[in-house]
This record gives structure tokens, sequence and C-alpha cells, in this order.
């Protein structure tokens, strides 16, 4: 049951072979079992969660049911949930309850989907590999001495070791894909505006979106037809029509279901920076989309290789904004001693913040600063734009674009936290989407052998055109057709 698609758990419950009650029961149980060696979770309440159960199991039994009712979805502990502890995997935020629901965790429970439970990630969503919680690092379920990525680790290793059917992440500049591709699941990052972020505590506005985790493609479409629409409350929601993004799912069967579909591969994505290993499961799993139909076409992305600068500069002058709010005044951890106003607000935020978060929060305020503004954050505006240039360029000769989520596979715990550039460079692939607010995807491609022996996850990346995440999918599914990579367990829970 554990392994099962949404689908199948949806038809599992329409037909009453399982209650929800029971689903939940599960799932929790695994929770319980699994958790205190993974740490994928922050915050568990059985009794709303089953409270939730009971009511899906009365409107299944009422016949007022869709495809998600009764499933349990883990949320990532970014989106406020009335009356659950909501921390952003921060000191400051640790015992701050939600007073009201995202837009999010609404449109879920609207359509009766169980909250399982909040997950661990890392604080502020700022990092790459779930370190930089207050709460303690995630394990990855295939390895345990190496990280599941970040910043949605904990929904990701959650999703992986099975503990729900499946999960919700953020993504600012790879937080879904990079953790999508470490620990072997599909993960979704949408167009920019195409989900709310009501209730989704900020890192930076201009550049994060909520997305599915999932098994597979499939899973991710069926999450996306809950999670997408428009809302008058979030300013850079996107006013268009609903789509139901499994509607081309079915055609993706036959020979060749992909003809005629031109696949895009930038030179940059295969250049210095990609280890061998990954590269050769992501040049084995584009000669299986030529098998499919697809057609391969050369592609130049020339400003590539500045997103990561550009990046670091405009998230933590976002970041720098955003996180301004927490001074212990209304809300959030105040420190417990202090003369005055200003000490209050000093000795606060440093007691309330790790170290990941003053570091962008310092870059942040300095490059937004009267002398430096022009020279940074202005010239940082205007790559850019160059950056989302090349892209429509690049559209213009390919419907999709292909390759490596990660440059390498998962590394392990403490590997890189003492340096700062290295922990950067691993979303190498995945920022310059979220600069051109495109929609991007990860779904896993096959395994390289870590030294011990042990399978590691990687992870193909399709980026799409604006609003084009129905094709995008389509591609996905019909990869994971002919694959079955998408199936596979982490084999280091096999000893637990």
């Amino acid at each position: 049951m554990i392994n099962s698609s949404l689908k199948q758990l949806g038809q599992q419950l329409a037909s009453k072979q399982v209650s929800s009650v029971e689903l939940t029961q599960a799932y929790l149980q695994r929770v319980t079992q699994l958790n205190p060696t993974i740490n994928a979770f922050i915050t568990l309440d059985e009794e709303k969660t089953l409270a939730q159960a009971k009511a899906a199991d009365a409107r299944i039994a009422a016949g007022d049911f869709g495809p998600l009712t009764g499933i349990p979805l883990a949320q990532k502990d970014i989106f406020c949930a009335k009356g659950w502890r909501t921390t952003c995997s921060s000191k400051m935020l640790e015992k701050f309850i939600a007073p009201y629901d995202a837009h999010v965790i609404s449109q879920f429970d609207a359509v009766g989907a169980v909250n399982l439970g909040k997950t661990n990630m890392d604080e502020f969503a700022m990092g790459s590999s779930n370190e930089t919680s207050y709460f303690g690092g995630v394990k990855n379920p295939w390895d345990f001495d190496r990280v599941p990525g970040g910043s949605s680790g904990g929904s990701a290793a959650a999703v992986a070791a099975r503990l729900c059917a499946a999960a919700t992440g953020t993504d600012t500049g790879g937080s879904i894909r990079q953790p999508a591709s470490l620990c072997g699941f599909t993960g979704l990052k949408p167009t920019y505006g195409l989900v709310s972020r009501y209730g989704m505590i900020a890192f930076a506005s201009s550049l994060d979106q909520a997305g599915p985790m999932a098994k597979s493609a499939e899973d991710c479409a069926l999450m996306l037809n809950v999670m997408a629409g428009f809302d008058e409350r979030d300013s850079t929601s996107v006013n268009r029509e609903k789509e139901d993004y499994t509607r081309g799912l079915a055609a993706m069967t036959g020979e060749q279901p992909l003809k005629g579909l031109r696949i895009g591969l930038p030179k940059e994505y295969f250049a210095e920076g990609l280890s061998a290993d990954v590269a050769k499961v992501i040049e084995t799993a584009i000669a299986e989309y030529k098998k499919l139909g697809a057609e391969i076409v050369d592609i130049s992305l020339p400003n590539n290789n500045l997103s990561i600068p550009v990046y670091y500069v405009l998230a933590p002058a976002e970041a720098s904004s955003n996180l301004s709010r927490y001074d212990g005044v209304r809300y959030g951890h105040r420190a417990a001693e202090y003369n005055d106003l200003q000490e209050m607000y000093m000795k606060s935020r440093a007691e309330g913040f790790g170290a990941e978060v003053k570091r962008r929060i310092l870059i942040g305020t300095y490059v937004l600063s009267a002398g430096y503004y022009d020279a940074y954050y202005l010239k940082a505006q205007q790559i850019r734009r160059l950056i989302a240039q090349d892209f429509v360029e690049a559209f213009n000769h390919c419907d999709v674009i292909m390759g490596p989520a990660a440059p390498s596979t998962a590394f392990k715990a403490g590997e890189k936290t003492s340096d700062p550039v290295a922990m950067y460079l691993e979303d190498l692939y995945t920022i310059a989407v979220n600069l051109a607010g495109l929609p991007g995807m990860s779904v896993p491609a096959g395994f390289t052998q870590s030294g011990n022996g042990k399978p590691l996850p990687v992870g193909l990346q399709i980026i799409g055109n604006y609003f084009d995440e129905a094709r995008m999918l389509d591609v996905g599914h019909a990869y994971q057709q002919v694959t079955d990579w998408h199936t596979q367990m982490p084999v280091a829970l096999e000893n637990i």
C-alpha cells in the first residue's frame, strides 16, 4: 500500500478497500517507526490528523469526494496551517501557532486531503542540504550518512521513505527539484504565480513558488490540479483558467508517444561542474527519449553561468527585507533579558536566527545599501533579464529543455557546511529557472554507486515554457511508462 500511486490510493478509498483512517494510521505508524532515524517531520498532531481522516471517510460515504480525498499528505513547515505549529525550522518561530491557513493548505483541506504533519526544512528555506534546520538535519533514506538536499529536505525524505503518500515543497532556487534528484522521486516547480504564495512564509518573494513532491509525474499532476489557481490575496497570483494537468497523460503510451517533440540540450549543462557518473545517467535517459520519438536539438543558455552570482545578490536582498519583521515585538522569539528596545531587537534576532540566515541577511542588507545598490542589486536585476531572454530564445528552437537537476548525487552530511560557495553550486542547474519564472521538474533517471556500494539516485530536469506544465508532465509521464526508477524503494530502510 505504501508504494501505491495517488490514483491507486484514491481508487482503494473510493471502493472501500481501505478507509482513510486505516490508511492514515498506517502512515502514522511508519512515521513513528522511521522518523527518529530520518528526522523528516518536525510536528505531528495525531488527533487533528485522524479527525481529518474521519471527516474524509464521511465525505466518501456520502459520495462527495475527489481524487485526493482521504489521502495523507505531508506539508512543508513553511506553510501556515491553522492551529498547527509553523516554524520554518527556525528558533525564531519555534513556538508560533498559525492563526490561519495558507492558500495551499486550504486548497487541500477543501478536497478532503489529510494533513499528516509538518516536515523539516532548511531554516527559512535557506540551504541546499537541510543542515541549517534548528531541529537538526534530515537524513537521506538512500544513505543515512548523506543529505536529502534542500531546502525541502524533510518533504523529500518523507516521500522517498514512503512516510506519506506525497508532500508539498517550495522552490526558490531549486528546493523542490534538487532534493527530488538526490532522493529519487518526482518534484515539480510551477511557473511563478501559478500557485498562490499566500500564507507561505516568505524568503525571496520574486522567486518563491510552491509545488508538489510525489513518486511520479501522474501524482504531481493530481496534486497540481488542487494547488494551482488564482488567489486574490496574492498580488503575484496569475488569473487564468484552471487546467486539468492529467488530461494528456493517457496518450503517453504506444511505440513513439513523443514523436515530434523537440528536446533542447543546453551545452552549458554538460560542461565543467557536472560529475561524470551523473552525466552518464542523464545521457542514457536522453537516449530513452529518442526511442520515444523525441528529436534532440542543441541549444545554448549563454548567461547560465551568471545565475548563481545573480541569485545570491537578489535572494538575500529580498530575504533581508522579508525577515525584518522578526523583531521580537509582535510574534516570534524574544530575548529574555534586554535593557532597551534596540537591545531587544538585536538580542532577539541574534538568538533567533541561525548562521546561514544571518549570512544572507547581512549580504542582502549590504547590496541594498545606498553606496552599493546600483553596483550590485540593480546590475543583478539587469542580468536576470538576460538570463530570462536566453530561455525565450531557446524555446524558439525546442519544446522542452532537459539536463541534470543537480551536478552530483547526494553528498555526505557536513561535507560542504564550512564552504558556502560549494553549497551554493549545488543549485547550478536549477536557479536560472527561478530567475526566469519558468516551470521545471525533476524525474528519477537512474542511480550511481557510492563508495560503500549504496545506490544514489540521479534526477533528470525537464524545463518547460511559461504555463506549459501539462506538456512537461506528459513528457515525464511518458518516460515513467518505460522505466521504473520512480518505483524504487531506498535499500537503506531494509534494516530498520
